[in-house]
């Protein structure tokens, strides 16, 4: 009997076990407190926090690490982690601890992921690192193969990977509810940190801050304004003294080369709007936006990609972007385009909302079918809604098999539990989001479109997008810009693979 492309489709997603499925595989965990894992903690402010707090609700907190001394101490007083050692270094906490510790946390900047995770998994060690995966490609396609090649555990900090939600929206477009996937929409709200490098106000070392200093200093004459600035100055001084007094710059800057402190300016949050330590906008939230189309539409080993921005300096991303994507046809889909924007306000063009009826939020997700629309306003994955051409809502679902996490909470502390659950089943793919599976592939398609958004580094000289930059041509086996010599922006290959500053590995 001849099957049908929706027949196929449904039995597509119950078999595709690397998008949602894999979790059904799970065998019985062990309770027993004598068997209870070993963690420690790479960076525990911010996201970090609540990934140290989750991981230490399943296993016993070890060791933390942090290069803010504030941070430890603030952690340490808390219960779960008063026996934890501290370390303000993680190779000295990996070398010290390796036969205590069985899953590592790494909530670093993105410049920190790939070096931490490397060494821990190259210690045999299971991992939890948070998106995006890495800050580069190379480190991304290398992290995926030392998981596979070590055999341990793994899992990226995308957390929409465990919502109900999305993984009933992943098995109802792969079922076909919405017919033949054609073209992919994803608009963010982000950069809500400082990221114009265009901004002159914004001071980058001490001698810059000493000019500005000098010229702004108010004083009804010469004489007071000098006191003035040398009171400011002395100020400045003092403040970054009592910052390096409890952070340490050097292993905060770990693989990157070396640039000024100055407090506030990068670090604790600041850092995700510079080339050398973050991915902007896109690799920000891209990895959460991206859980339902990347799976749904096979968004794997785009075959090229383009950007217009708001401009760059090569040292902070645009204010900024449009970024287009166009994906290969397999025996799913045809040729597949999908399109990126960031920046509150920056949408698609309002007649694609208007042809469903579709009154778009800040941020979201639109998957345009043959025979509809699906429409996600939720950055991981919630608040779904399949509509036709005109607006009506298609309520009827299809019966596809969907396997969903398990509940110990909330979806961020259902992700981390995964992890756990498949340690202790010894089954990688338990854990949704592993790195060779979805984290990697997802890490190396986001990533890509950073490479053309270096190549759009020119403004419109209204300030808005400009024109599109050189198109990038991907050769997604071997990493390779095809058309390297006919881009004009130079070191677009400083994106595919870094090079780390010394007492830190990346290849061996």
């Amino acid at each position: 009997m001849k099957t049908n492309r929706r027949r196929f489709l449904q039995a597509a997603t119950v078999a595709s076990a690397g998008y949602f499925v894999a979790s059904g595989v799970a065998q019985e965990e062990s309770t027993s407190p004598n068997e209870q894992l070993g963690v420690a903690c790479i960076g525990i402010g911010g996201k970090g926090g609540g990934d140290a707090d989750h991981a230490a609700r399943f296993g016993k907190a070890v060791a933390i690490c942090d290069v803010d001394k504030k941070r430890l101490e603030s952690k340490g007083n808390a219960e779960a982690f008063k026996n934890a050692k501290q370390y303000v270094d993680f190779r000295d906490m990996l070398t010290k601890h390796e036969k205590e510790i069985d899953i590592v946390v790494v909530s670093t900047p993105d410049h920190m992921h790939a070096a931490a995770t490397l060494m821990a998994m190259r210690l045999g060690k299971h991992v939890y690192t948070q998106k995006p995966l890495t800050r580069t490609i190379y480190e991304a396609r290398l992290l995926a193969k030392v998981a596979k090649e070590k055999g341990v555990c793994t899992q990226m900090g995308n957390q929409g990977t465990a919502l109900d939600s999305s993984r009933a929206a992943i098995a109802q477009l792969r079922g076909g509810l919405i017919g033949k996937l054609k073209e992919v929409y994803i608009w963010s709200n982000r950069p809500v940190w400082p990221q114009n490098p265009f901004d002159k106000g914004r001071l980058l070392t001490l001698e810059d801050y000493i000019k500005y200093a000098n010229e702004r200093a108010s004083g009804d004459t010469p004489e007071e304004k000098k006191a003035k600035a040398d009171e400011m100055i002395q100020k400045k001084k003092r403040d970054i003294e009592q910052g390096l007094a409890v952070l340490d710059w050097k292993l905060w800057l770990g693989t990157a080369k070396y640039r000024e402190y100055l407090p506030g300016l990068y670090h604790p949050f600041n850092w995700r709007g510079w080339w050398d330590f973050g991915s902007g906008a896109l690799g920000d939230m891209a990895c959460h936006h991206i859980t339902i189309p990347y799976a749904a539409c096979d968004l794997k080993d785009p075959t090229w990609v383009r950007a217009r921005t708001t401009g760059h300096d090569f040292n902070m991303y645009p204010a900024s972007s449009v970024i287009d994507f166009e994906f290969p046809a397999n025996e799913n889909r045809g040729v597949l385009p999908f399109h990126w924007y960031d920046r509150n306000g920056n949408q698609p063009p309002r007649e694609i909302f208007e042809k469903y009826n579709i009154k778009p939020r800040s941020s979201g997700a639109l998957i345009i079918g043959e025979d509809g629309a699906f429409y996600n306003s939720d950055d991981y994955g919630g608040n779904n809604a399949y509509y036709k051409v005109g607006g009506e809502e298609i309520k009827d679902r299809l019966k596809v098999e969907v396997t969903y996490a398990e509940s110990k909470g909330n979806f961020d502390v259902n992700q981390m539990y995964e992890l756990f659950r498949a340690v202790k089943a010894n089954n990688p793919k338990i854990a949704v989001s592993n790195f060779v599976d979805r984290a990697g592939p997802v890490t190396e398609t986001i990533l890509l479109g950073n490479l053309a958004v270096w190549a759009a580094s020119e403004r419109a000289a209204d300030g808005g997008l400009g024109d599109w930059g050189d198109k990038i041509e991907w050769d997604a086996k071997n990493l390779k810009v095809t058309n390297l010599k006919d881009i004009k922006t130079p070191g677009v290959e400083t994106l595919i693979k870094p090079v780390y500053e010394a007492g830190y590995v990346l290849d061996v």
